[in-house]
């Protein structure tokens, strides 16, 4: 087998070899057409081996402790016999597009594990601080045999929905302490939250904690659940001790049975699954558009005489968009 042969990166998956593993999600997340098209192929074929896993979306504010956080809970998972994954979507570099945090040197212990797989990616500007290819990742990492996989996210931004709909729960990391901590967080996160997690609830900060949990439940509270069947809890842990993290554990494995059992996680999957077929579909057409001699020919003229007033915006748009009525007829 050579490194073009599907069976390669296949097989190296499936035998649960994490240098196979990682060349798989860099193949896959290459830009070069050669490697795109072996890289859908490569995810086709190891599809029926997904699915098996929770997945889990953490956000949160900055200086919420969420490498901390994700560290203490993922070796907590670990030593319970899981294997986790950890997917971290770090700010992409303005110049090179590279990953500018270096998660494994963030998750020191978590990285040596055996059962655990941590792979930092650039996010590249993508709507949401997800990298365009986390979900592909996501799937090979389950065919892998990792049975949980977290996700986390730059932070909190205006796109939340973006991470929430591509993972079965959804955490929100918060501290307290820190100015009105209700200004700290968009509506749109309390919206499709699963869970709030109060962190640093430790020594002398518990009864702010105390405070922020209660402030935090009562703006929930005010909100319509996302699912008829779970009520979004606010918890508190500490990253530091260790203290609360079994019980976000427990909330998560409440969470999945009970919309396991309704049905919920799998049409939720589905749903997701044909909106992430949409968002590829609008981003293709995209780059398909603005990539095509005649739109590059004519942009920077149009943009021109938008500027300088010698045409309206909607008029501009309008010529351009009469080039796809072109091709269409042709």
């Amino acid at each position: 087998m050579t490194i073009q042969d599907p069976e390669h990166y296949v097989t190296g998956v499936l035998n649960r070899d994490n240098l196979a593993l990682a060349r798989t999600i860099t193949l896959i997340e290459s830009t070069l057409p050669a490697h795109q098209e072996l890289a859908r192929t490569v995810v086709d074929r190891l599809l029926p081996r997904t699915g098996r896993s929770i997945r889990i979306g953490i956000t949160g504010i900055p200086g919420s402790g969420k490498s901390t956080f994700i560290e203490r809970f993922g070796t907590m998972l670990t030593g319970l016999g899981h294997r986790v994954a950890v997917l971290a979507i770090d700010p992409s570099s303005s110049r090179s597009g590279g990953s500018i945090l270096g998660d494994k040197t963030r998750m020191e212990k978590l990285a040596v594990d055996p059962n655990a797989f941590i792979r930092p990616s650039p996010s590249r500007g993508t709507l949401g601080g997800v990298g365009r290819r986390t979900r592909e990742t996501m799937l090979v990492c389950e065919a892998a045999g990792y049975d949980v996989v977290i996700i986390e996210t730059v932070g909190v931004g205006q796109s939340e929905t973006t991470v929430a709909s591509m993972v079965d729960f959804f955490l929100v990391l918060m501290i307290a302490g820190a100015g009105d901590e209700l200004q700290g967080i968009k509506r749109g996160v309390l919206e499709v939250a699963d869970a709030i997690v109060i962190n640093k609830a430790d020594g002398d900060n518990l009864a702010r904690v105390e405070m922020a949990r209660k402030d935090y439940q009562a703006a929930l509270n005010m909100l319509m659940p996302s699912s008829p069947n779970w009520s979004p809890p606010v918890l508190t842990c500490s990253s530091v001790e260790g203290t609360g993290i079994d019980t976000i554990w427990k909330t998560i494995l409440d969470h999945h049975d009970k919309l396991t059992a309704c049905g919920e996680i799998a049409e939720k999957r589905k749903t997701q699954d044909l909106e992430w077929m949409a968002f590829l579909l609008d981003d293709g057409l995209r780059q398909w558009f603005y990539t095509s001699p005649h739109v590059q020919e004519a942009l920077p003229r149009l943009r021109k005489n938008v500027e300088e007033k010698k045409i309206s915006p909607t008029a501009a748009a309008d010529s351009l968009l009469a080039f796809l009525h072109d091709r269409n007829g042709e």
